[in-house]
């Protein structure tokens, strides 16, 4: 097979592989809760299967660690690919300990081999990020589309093969994490290895380095996903789980446009640190002002959608009983398009190394969160779900869009750097 090309792509091009890859992703990961429980005879599997990801979303922050965000906009080459991926391996290690200690003291025996083998199925995935990262560092996103295409499509293909002829999810998800290893293997690995070295070692000291200094943003990360969880567990807990279960129907298809919005930054975060590091005031101002109305755009254009087919597709869904609950969709697409930009923010704090404002930041949208939601829900019901989260998030926006400035007025004081200001614009 003749090596592949190494040679950047386009901002624009690098985008659509993203946007493509991650969407087909994201449709055959949300088929498999819809087909695990067509195949089965009942809803055991698919509670299990859901207690699972439940399980591994309480740690899934310690195995990311956020160091995705970290890596691709590590323009000067401080850390290697193989001490990212090295790291990666500790860091799920260490939330593999802690998720089978959780789920052995909260969860039934019988369900700790399904959710040791989803733990695994999810950092095998993690494991590829790592490689995806050294990709997008390089400008070549048609690498992490088509991964994460052949990722989705495997996992749907071989959950369907495995499930509907053994009934076992346990040796079902293991054919699914065998299908991710062997696409990291036989499709991101050589890519990568064109591109840089991907051999995994780490020192002890690069270790320690890491943990203290991604530190802030894990906890960062954690509270902003806090934010909008706490408030739907105390409307659970004062109007019921029905009311929350009608607020999650209707909120389930608004979740696309936080979506949509991480698909049209995160490209741009390498992007954004060659810029700042270059001091080119000029190029980071039109980056910007491109994710910006990029974000607002995509929730534009899916509150237009969902007015004109929201009510249609939650009747197709979830019955006529929902219809009745429309009013809730407008409020959720606000705050989805407020969501988008605060992440937005949040990240982009990480790419420039601001870690103490994305920590303050974050803990501003918890503690805004925790403050409102109890007046809001009693005085607005479901709807004060959304109205919490949006004030949370607008909250943190503000400090850290107030931090944002500060941080690239100082960087952008002295002008831009000699000889990078004749720079190639990627369009």
């Amino acid at each position: 097979m003749s090596s592949p090309n190494s040679q950047p792509l386009s901002i624009r091009r690098n985008m659509l592989w993203n946007s493509a890859g991650s969407l087909t992703n994201l449709g055959c990961q949300w088929l498999i809760t819809i087909l695990i429980v067509r195949l089965s005879d009942g809803y055991d599997a698919a509670g299990v299967y859901s207690l699972a990801m439940s399980v591994y979303g309480v740690f899934s922050q310690l195995a990311q660690y956020r160091t995705y965000t970290y890596q691709v906009s590590d323009v000067s080459g401080e850390n290697t690919t193989g001490e990212y991926l090295a790291f990666r391996g500790i860091t799920c290690a260490v939330a593999m300990v802690a998720t089978m200690g959780y789920a052995a003291v909260t969860c039934r025996p019988e369900a700790l081999l399904a959710i040791f083998l989803y733990a695994l199925y999810k950092m095998a995935s993690l494991a590829i990020d790592v490689l995806h990262a050294s990709d997008q560092l390089a400008h070549r996103m048609d690498y992490v589309g088509i991964s994460l295409a052949l990722q989705g499509v495997s996992s749907i293909v071989l959950f369907v093969l495995v499930f509907a002829t053994t009934h076992s999810l346990e040796l079902t998800l293991l054919a699914m994490t065998a299908g991710i290893v062997v696409i990291g293997v036989a499709y991101d690995l050589p890519r990568s290895c064109v591109l840089t070295e991907v051999a995994p070692r780490i020192s002890a000291k690069k270790v320690r380095y890491l943990l203290v200094r991604c530190a802030p943003v894990v906890v960062a990360g954690i509270a902003c996903s806090a934010a909008p969880s706490v408030p739907r567990q105390y409307l659970s807990a004062v109007m019921g789980d029905a009311a929350l279960g009608i607020y999650a129907s209707v909120a389930a298809p608004v979740a696309l446009i936080q979506m949509g919005a991480s698909y049209i930054y995160n490209p741009l975060l390498g992007y954004f640190s060659e810029r700042f590091a270059a001091r080119d005031a000029r190029g980071f101002t039109r980056l910007l002002a491109t994710a910006f109305l990029g974000i607002v755009a995509v929730g534009a254009v899916c509150a237009a959608a969902l007015a004109l087919l929201g009510a249609p597709l939650l009747s197709l869904v979830y019955g006529e009983s929902i219809v009745e609950h429309l009013y809730l969709l407008q409020p959720l697409v606000l705050c989805a398009v407020v969501t988008g930009l605060m992440w937005f923010v949040n990240d982009l704090l990480i790419a420039l190394r601001g870690f103490r404002a994305t920590l303050i930041g974050s803990l501003i949208a918890l503690a805004a969160s925790l403050a409102v939601m109890v007046p809001a829900v009693g005085a607005l019901g479901m709807n004060g779900v959304t109205a919490a989260n949006v004030l949370s998030c607008l909250a943190s926006a503000a400090f850290m869009l107030v931090s944002l400035l500060w941080l690239v007025r100082a960087q952008f004081k002295g002008g831009e750097k000699p000889g990078r200001s004749g720079r190639r614009e990627a369009r």
